[in-house]
């Protein structure tokens, strides 16, 4: 369903990446987009296939994510307002490696896969655009790290650290409601509900966070920051 643009100042404004974009490359992306809704459970993107757009979050929230042969799924990221996505297989011409899907009524602007790459041939978005892969490589090995050397304790308290800021957006400022259930982190992590709890509760007797239905508030960001430090 597509209907007239709106304005996007105020969710743009504050995503590093658009940012720092010139105000000509700012332009063009915007001129080339069309607006796209889905309705929570709908799959903007399926692994395997080939095609599809390069994207914007307006409004809702999407997971990126991946099921194994056993049927179990394993969530890989979260995309919110001001997330732009979607640029992978635009550039290689693979079958997308995940599948992206609504966790609520979302808002996307689009843009068509020829529309990307006559924007990749103005030299300052295509610089934008590598610039974006860098970050989410930085981004994907620190994953990677914090799976093989970190701690249960620690992999928590960092992966919270990086959904304060957004996860896939990575906003300069960390919040301090982070509306995520428990069954969907426990995703995020890979790991048991149960031991995922466990920790979660002891980092709120220790007056770190405090959990609510669907939501964790973070009560002291440098107490969680000084979790993330340690191995």
């Amino acid at each position: 369903m597509h209907s007239s643009k709106p304005s996007y100042d105020s969710v743009w404004s504050a995503n590093p990446w658009f940012a720092a974009l010139p105000a000509a490359e700012k332009k063009a992306l915007m001129g080339s987009t069309s607006l796209a809704q889905l309705k929570a459970g709908d799959v903007l993107l399926r692994k395997g296939t080939v095609g599809g757009g390069f994207y914007g979050v307006l409004s809702g929230r999407l997971k990126v994510s991946s099921v194994g042969e056993d049927g179990r799924e394993a969530v890989l990221s979260v995309l919110e307002p001001g997330t732009w996505f979607g640029e992978t297989a635009l550039l290689d011409g693979l079958p997308r490696t995940h599948d992206v899907s609504a966790l609520a009524a979302c808002e996307l602007l689009a843009v068509s896969a020829g529309a990307f790459a006559r924007l990749m041939g103005r030299s300052p978005f295509a610089r934008a655009i590598a610039l974006q892969l860098a970050t989410r490589n930085r981004a994907l090995y620190g994953l990677v790290e914090d799976a093989m050397l970190r701690s249960t304790a620690t992999r928590i308290a960092r992966r919270l650290l990086v959904l304060a800021r957004g996860d896939a957006s990575m906003l300069p400022q960390a919040r301090s409601s982070l509306t995520v259930s428990q069954e969907a982190l426990s995703l995020l992590l890979g790991l048991t509900r149960q031991t995922l709890s466990k920790e979660l509760k002891q980092l709120e007797r220790e007056g770190v966070l405090s959990l609510g239905y669907g939501r964790i508030e973070i009560v002291s960001l440098p107490a969680l920051e000084a979790r993330c430090a340690l191995a």
